[in-house]
């Protein structure tokens, strides 16, 4: 028996031997779905864990004046109007156990594999209060991931925020799964959060990270497109609880949240089937705070731990201007979007060099990693820039110095490109962008 389990038996235990084992009692009023409507619960919390028809579990979303919102979380039975409900004093908690790294687990704290749960699982909550300014360090440490364009031109340090941003079929789960193998011994925690994705989708992912022996220090935190849309609502908070706890011991933790778009619809959903106020394009007002308490968790702690975070979000069109993204692209430190032509033309990652941007940029770079990028950087936008307007015009007619800034350019480019799961070192990166500028230094 999991020492939870024991410690939850002994305080029902001690509870009814004290006669303090009395909760309330509500009635099911409405039914859309997975939204409950019930009437009868005086004294309930908001968060707090609630039993249904003695078979589903569900939390309270809003309080009215005569009646409460329950979203279901698990549900085994059908649901009818009558039915009980039943609080149980306690905050909705994530279970998780930390032999379960390695593995694909849910919020419940169970093996979705093989479908088990873990033993020695600990209660995390949901949500925790922000980590306080006080105890935040500078952001200076550079967090290498491995791929040129990034490590060289928008670097990351430990405990930024960097989101990654495109199309569909871009490539940016690709972006974050070479990250996270990267980080085979640099001695850093990495958590992956699924939401809303398929389990044939997981599946591949956990196979590719198994096969680069990844998987030793990576956990899958994942809600599945067929579970409720409260657990995948919930599901990147549990995470950065979970996070946070390992941090705190010191730890370096990498947190890839994919993705952000189908956590907001998420919550539109929830929030337009519990009645709340729609805003602008049907999103509840609270949606700006809902994505900013979620990312605020990414810091460097003054202990020496941190949470670097690289959340996702998926656009159409390529549009980064619309409601959702110009939210996540104001919370965190910087942006890479990835080019959907950029992409069609094989040219991966699929960088857009003219928008991305990180707003930290040498100041979490080594001092010769920030000189040459700095060159790199100069030369290679001023390139396309050049090639953009120069494109359809014959090179014997250009200059000689327009030639050859064209062909460096070109080289620039060239050694821009990665092949996927190839990930190159900072002496590898330098070595390499040296033999095209380093007569520029």
């Amino acid at each position: 028996m999991s020492t939870f389990i024991e410690n939850l038996v002994n305080t029902k235990l001690k509870n009814m031997k004290t006669m303090n084992n009395v909760y309330e009692v509500g009635y099911v009023s409405k039914v859309k779905d997975y939204i409950l409507e019930v009437v009868g619960l005086e004294s309930v919390g908001f968060y707090e864990r609630v039993v249904i028809a003695n078979h589903s579990v569900g939390y309270v979303t809003s309080i009215g004046k005569n009646s409460v919102m329950i979203a279901m979380l698990q549900r085994t039975n059908v649901i009818y109007v009558g039915d009980e409900v039943v609080t149980t004093d306690l905050d909705f908690c994530a279970m998780y156990s930390k032999s379960a790294m390695g593995h694909i687990v849910d919020i419940f704290g169970e093996d979705r594999l093989i479908g088990e749960k873990f033993e020695n699982l600990i209660p995390y909550m949901i949500e925790t209060p922000a980590i306080p300014i006080m105890e935040r360090g500078e952001v200076k440490r550079p967090f290498y991931t491995g791929i040129s364009g990034i490590d060289m031109i928008y670097p990351i340090g430990y405990g930024q925020r960097q989101l990654i941003i495109g199309d569909k079929k871009t490539g940016k789960t690709q972006i974050a799964m070479d990250t996270i193998i990267n980080q085979k011994d640099h001695n850093v925690i990495c958590i992956y959060i699924a939401i809303n994705k398929t389990k044939k989708n997981i599946r591949e992912l956990y196979d590719s990270l198994m096969k680069k022996g990844a998987m030793e220090y990576t956990l899958i935190l994942a809600a599945f497109n067929d579970d409720e849309p409260p657990v995948s609502f919930f599901t990147p908070y549990a995470g950065l609880s979970i996070a946070e706890g390992y941090m705190r011991e010191g730890n370096d933790v990498l947190v890839v949240i994919d993705d952000l778009k189908s956590h907001a619809d998420i919550h539109r959903e929830i929030s337009l089937l519990a009645g709340k106020v729609p805003g602008r394009d049907a999103y509840p007002p609270d949606i700006f705070y809902t994505h900013s308490r979620l990312l605020e968790k990414g810091c460097q702690h003054k202990d020496g731990g941190s949470i670097t975070i690289l959340p996702i979000v998926e656009t159409r069109g390529g549009d980064i201007t619309d409601y959702i993204s110009t939210n996540i692209i104001s919370i965190t430190d910087g942006q890479l979007v990835l080019s959907k032509k950029n992409f069609e033309k094989g040219l991966k990652p699929a960088i857009d060099y003219g928008l991305s941007v990180s707003r930290l940029g040498g100041a979490v770079q080594e001092p010769e990693m920030k000189k040459l990028g700095a060159v790199v950087r100069r030369n290679f936008l001023s390139y396309l820039e050049t090639k953009e307007v120069y494109q359809f015009v014959n090179v014997d007619e250009m200059s000689q110095e327009m030639q050859h800034n064209l062909k460096e350019g070109q080289a620039l480019q060239e050694r821009l490109l990665q092949y996927k799961f190839s990930p190159r070192n900072p002496v590898e990166i330098k070595e390499h962008f040296m033999e095209v500028v380093g007569s520029q230094l």
